[in-house]
């Protein structure tokens, strides 16, 4: 069938409505890799009880925002969404969809100019994570679209020019067998110094040694020196491997480090340790755009930095603040904020939530600066922010529903904002950044 294209929402896809019937208005359709107002020839691909999602065989009205798409991989690869649109274009509908979160989740027209903050739209990523396969033979890559199939890449034009040769290098290493023999996943992670670190994730399949069968995991801690000698033949600028067990830094632990397991990542601001599973933004080119949007003109006595990683707002509210108190969970990102703070810097580690329930009624900081994961606050740490009375709170957000949702309580009690920026920290996808700074 022929849909027209009405807008684009959350998470990239076009939206179009089935006719109307005598059952009511048509159903929504989301539609991928289609802009608004274009023609569009559709194959339905599944149905559910309130929308359907459809494949776009052939665009029949082409926007004249469309473009042809730099990556080979695009469309079948999950992570961009947005190469078919020309840059510009890709700014503005993420304005439009900031706007429209806000208005239709907080009930909240923005009262003041929506200030853009574009990106290089290439090679700006100083981070990425790739899936690692060898049955029947190796691959590395990504996520295939809506799926869990990998689907192998052999460059990332998002990603930073040392990242690509990275990937090419374990290319190298794995068409020889001599990559990880038990790696399931490798994320890589750059600094302007062109310098990589590599953190390695092994599974737990089990090998036979001697006749003896043991985890693959302790095979790979034994052998990872090995190919970690490879990998920085092929690549010099490797400084470290960290080979974890598991999917993650957090869930089964560290087995073993070949060089430095950390990063120095220099900013106009600062210096920052940057240690193997700690949080760090992707956006090599507007790191400094950001803290400046966060921190500038900000001074006081008391600043609250909440989800503060490895303290790349705090060390620089440490200049202008009497006291900077700074909170993190996670152990890699705690660790490396208590080594980057000042003196004037009270890292503490600690589930947000906790700390602030703890405080509320004792601490009045002058600023709170929130930076949270793309779940957001939730009604009740909002409140409990709002309860502690600070004349201004920054929320540096990665999900518009999230934050206009957690504007909801913050806006009730007596919040306004005072200033909206949106950086687009991660350009050919649908994901975007915003920085609200609102005010009592």
């Amino acid at each position: 069938m022929d849909l027209t294209i009405e807008k684009l929402i959350y998470g990239g896809d076009g939206l179009a409505h089935l006719p109307a019937d005598e059952h009511g208005p048509g159903k929504a359709v989301f539609v991928p890799f289609a802009l608004e107002g274009e023609r569009v020839e559709v194959t339905l691909v599944e149905q559910k009880p309130g929308f359907s999602r459809a494949h776009a065989d052939r665009v029949l009205s082409p926007s004249r925002q469309r473009v042809s798409a730099q990556c080979p991989y695009f469309t079948r690869c999950g992570g961009c969404h947005y190469q078919h649109s020309n840059y510009d274009h890709q700014l503005e509908i993420k304005s439009s969809i900031l706007k429209e979160n806000l208005r239709r989740i907080a009930k909240l027209e923005l009262a003041c100019e929506l200030k853009i903050h574009p990106s290089p739209p290439w090679n700006y990523r100083n981070r990425t994570r790739l899936r690692v396969k060898r049955i029947p033979v190796f691959a590395l890559g990504y996520y295939k679209l809506n799926s869990h199939e990998l689907l192998s890449v052999e460059e990332c034009p998002i990603s930073s020019p040392l990242i690509n040769r990275a990937i090419k290098a374990i290319w190298i290493l794995g068409r020889a067998g001599e990559f990880g023999t038990s790696v399931e996943e490798i994320e890589l992670f750059s600094n302007e110094d062109n310098q990589l670190l590599v953190e390695a994730y092994a599974g737990s399949y089990i090998a036979s040694n001697k006749g003896r069968g043991i985890p693959l995991r302790e095979f790979e801690a034994d052998t990872v020196e090995v190919w970690t000698e490879k990998l920085q033949k092929e690549l010099p600028e490797t400084i470290g491997v960290v080979l974890f067990q598991g999917t993650g830094p957090d869930g089964f632990g560290l087995l073993k480090t070949v060089g430095q397991n950390q990063l120095i990542y220099k900013t106009k601001h600062a210096s920052y340790r940057v240690s193997a599973g700690s949080f760090f933004q992707t956006n090599r080119h507007l790191n400094d755009e950001l803290v400046d949007i966060v921190t500038a003109g900000r001074s006081g006595r008391t600043a609250l930095d909440l989800y503060a990683g490895v303290g790349l707002f705090s060390v620089v509210l440490s200049r202008e603040f009497e006291h900077v108190i700074a909170v993190d969970t996670s152990h890699q990102s705690a660790a490396d904020l208590e080594y980057n703070s000042t003196a004037n810097v009270k890292a503490l580690r600690s589930t947000v939530d906790h700390y602030v329930s703890n405080v509320v009624g004792r601490l009045r900081p002058d600023l709170i600066v929130v930076d949270p994961p793309r779940s957001g606050l939730r009604e009740k740490l909002a409140m409990n922010l709002a309860g502690l009375g600070a004349e201004r709170i920054t929320y540096v957000s990665c999900d518009p529903a999230t934050l206009a949702r957690d504007l909801v309580p913050l806006l009730t009690a007596g919040y306004h904002v005072e200033e909206a920026h949106l950086l687009d920290l991660f350009p050919q996808t649908f994901h975007l950044e915003s920085v609200l700074h609102l005010a009592l």
